[in-house]
């Protein structure tokens, strides 16, 4: 059944005054007064009607306000103004310096943590400087990845454990990273090279990490058939560092383990009450993105192993070609189809697919079914779970486009999962806590003003696997550092977005 939400109103009508609110890529904001708003300040405190004051990029006050003849005022009435949204786990940074960030801001974010997976620009301090340069419409903070550290020290010598000298230039190389700003450490122990790295190897960088006060974020070592060691493995680098640690993108993502949600809460529970701060992110989608490969741990690309893979963690109906540079032609088609196009069965064809890849530029990805929208929603109603989204800019996965709007549709007014002030909690609050930026995801005097005003009985997802690059439906407006950067006709070319240093945020 639909669950509606009655926000209380002083009107009917929605008014929203532009006049002079929006500046110039990278300038200053105007002066705002947001009047009428169904305030929800991303606590998880209940929402209340309220009038917020912007100064420049601040939230200067919060209550029963009236407008001055200086200000630009937002009449919010029937909308929600909440904290902006921030992707703790987000590949928006690539081509964010060539446009608006509409695949971001569209949804409601207003922040992005880049370097995931284990993957991140060497040096960091170049990005961030290009990130600057360029002005940028969403603030971006960034992990460094230790497949990027791991590969520049042992080359493509990668497919052993790591000596103690090399690891010894692992750490020289994180700790310069850490210096230019870096959150903490991030692992895909998934993916080359990390894959071939010891608990060892990644427990002494976590260590270096945590002495400066860095986090730890990791697309575990398996999400499937090795689920629960990879879970152990993550736990037991928290317990021996106390660094944070966080799950990527948590998932059930084979056959057999759906339905086992809560033996993993209630391992995460007990290593929480152990001292271990652990914490996750999840994205609300079935189906996931990376690369053929990845469904071969020992990187063993025999039959049994990809029979498995079809039969336990990717049907052929369900696993989608997100790019194949070897045939552009089959992107967008399933594995099946291209069974069927080719005459032969589809394991056949992943092997072939997978050797066709390598021998051309190696160039491929995939969109696969794997997950269940009950241990979806069961692992993101965990207290300490945030949302997420995995998204780019102009990717295959609609999970770039909306994940933010689709939590607030389908997990919040239809479905009734999560109360609305619990789900922007976790999109606003928690996310900063669970990454470590201060001063954001709250609306609170004081902190910087990050804002997104939407309409909580109309706001929808709207991109799919076919049409990825839909936009959603009923975000009104966002401000990023007091700034707005979206409104309902599209992107308003404002970048004021702000690189976020780790201590200088």
């Amino acid at each position: 059944m639909k669950r509606l939400y009655v926000l209380p109103t002083v009107g009917i009508s929605v008014l929203i005054l532009l006049s002079g609110c929006d500046t110039q890529p990278g300038s200053v904001s105007s002066d705002l007064i947001f009047t009428n708003a169904y305030l929800i300040d991303g606590t998880g405190e209940s929402g209340r009607m309220a009038d917020v004051r912007v100064r420049g990029d601040r939230i200067l006050e919060i209550g029963d306000l009236t407008p001055t003849d200086a200000e630009t005022e937002i009449d919010a009435t029937d909308l929600v103004l909440a904290p902006g949204f921030i992707d703790t786990h987000s590949h928006h940074d690539g081509g964010l310096e060539e446009g608006g960030a509409l695949a971001a801001v569209s949804q409601g974010i207003t922040t992005i943590i880049a370097g995931q997976d284990g993957g991140s620009s060497l040096p960091l301090s170049d990005f961030f400087t290009s990130m600057e340069t360029a002005t940028v419409a969403v603030n971006v903070a960034a992990y460094v990845g230790h497949n990027s550290i791991r590969r520049r020290v042992m080359g493509d010598d990668f497919r052993r454990e790591a000596t103690l000298e090399e690891i010894g230039e692992m750490k020289v190389l994180l700790e310069s990273e850490l210096e230019s700003g870096a959150l903490g450490l991030s692992t895909g122990l998934e993916y080359d090279p990390g894959i071939y790295s010891s608990t060892d190897e990644v427990v002494e960088l976590a260590r270096s990490a945590a002495s400066v006060g860095g986090r730890y974020i990791s697309h575990m070592r398996s999400e499937d058939r090795a689920f629960f060691s990879a879970l152990e493995e993550l736990l037991h680098i928290g317990r021996e560092t106390g660094i944070p640690v966080q799950v990527s993108h948590m998932k059930l993502a084979m056959k057999s383990l759906w339905g086992q949600t809560g033996r993993v809460l209630s391992m995460l529970d007990a290593a929480r009450e152990e001292g271990i701060n652990v914490t996750a992110d999840v994205y609300p989608y079935e189906f996931w993105q990376s690369t053929m490969t990845v469904l071969f741990p020992g990187r063993e690309f025999t039959r049994e192993a990809a029979t498995f893979a079809l039969e336990e963690l990717a049907p052929p109906e369900g696993m989608f070609i997100a790019a194949f540079g070897a045939d552009p032609s089959y992107v967008g088609m399933s594995l099946a189809e291209i069974a069927e196009l080719r005459g032969k069965d589809a394991v056949t064809v992943y092997l072939e697919l997978i050797a066709e890849a390598e021998a051309s530029d190696g160039r491929e990805s995939i969109i696969a079914r794997s997950m269940t929208e009950t241990d979806i929603a069961e692992l993101l109603s965990w207290p300490y779970t945030n949302v997420s989204s995995d998204g780019g800019l102009n990717g295959r996965h609609p999970r770039g486009y909306g994940s933010f709007t689709r939590v607030l549709s389908r997990h919040v007014r239809e479905r009734g999962e999560l109360s609305l002030e619990s789900a922007i909690r976790k999109m606003s609050s928690l996310a900063a806590e669970n990454t470590g930026l201060s001063e954001r995801g709250e609306i609170r005097e004081g902190y910087f003003a990050d804002l997104v005003l939407f309409d909580a009985e109309t706001v929808l997802d709207r991109a799919t696997p076919d049409e990825p690059n839909l936009t959603s439906v009923g975000i009104v407006g966002v401000w990023v550092n007091g700034a707005r950067v979206y409104s309902a006709e599209g992107v308003t070319g404002n970048r004021p977005g702000r690189v976020l240093r780790r201590g200088y945020n």
